[in-house]
């Protein structure tokens, strides 16, 4: 009998939760039983000029939600900006766990970003104040300042080569730390991919997924 599993998946800056559910109904085949949650973040996105469509939206109508504020962002803000949306996302991560019933389970939890929502994840891991069974980041960005303790999340990072908006050197510098960490983690680039998840990015994580949650990992 399959074990359960508990997915989370964090949209990009500007979306919603509904904006990955589609994942979730795609990886059910590979782990059958878990449950999927895509919660919108925290903050209303305060982005939206008139006529203009979000960097990461992708049909969320006039729902759009951000982990932190991009607006007049530089890299050393961004940190800052992250650091402080930590307690946010924390409480949601926790009611979410707590509500499905993984609250001592974190081993059968897994973390699911794109490019903010990434962002978010990695941060968790990376400062050591989340272990989970599998993080995956999709077109993601590691800003958490050394010295990273990743503890044992094994992780699965996924860029686009043609990304506009988060370059895909991110997730090889990201890589790099987190291996440096003693992090276990995978990285890979899709040729001519932008800023989306493909198909085929979509996949390898499910097989990702279902190496770590699968009935065999329980």
């Amino acid at each position: 009998m399959p074990q359960p599993a508990l997915v989370i998946m964090l949209h990009g800056v500007g979306s919603n939760g509904a904006d990955l559910e589609p994942l979730g109904r795609f990886w059910q085949a590979v782990l059958p039983g878990a449950m999927f949650v895509s919660p919108d973040a925290p903050e209303p996105f305060d982005q939206v000029p008139p006529g203009q469509i979000p960097p990461d939206m992708a049909g969320a109508g006039a729902r759009a939600f951000q982990w932190f504020s991009i607006g007049a962002i530089s890299p050393d803000d961004r940190a800052r900006r992250l650091a402080a949306a930590r307690s946010g996302f924390d409480r949601l991560i926790t009611a979410i766990i707590a509500d499905h019933g993984f609250t001592d389970r974190h081993d059968r939890v897994a973390l699911v970003g794109f490019s903010q929502g990434s962002m978010m994840l990695l941060d968790a891991i990376a400062s050591g104040r989340w272990t989970v069974g599998a993080g995956i980041a999709f077109s993601g960005r590691l800003v958490t300042p050394d010295p990273l303790t990743p503890g044992s999340t094994p992780l699965l990072l996924i860029h686009g080569e043609a990304d506009p908006v988060v370059p895909a050197d991110e997730t090889r510098q990201a890589a790099r730390r987190l291996h440096a960490a003693g992090a276990d983690v995978t990285a890979g680039l899709e040729p001519g991919l932008v800023h989306t998840i493909s198909q085929a990015g979509a996949a390898e994580a499910g097989r990702f997924l279902a190496r770590h949650l699968g009935p065999a990992s329980a």
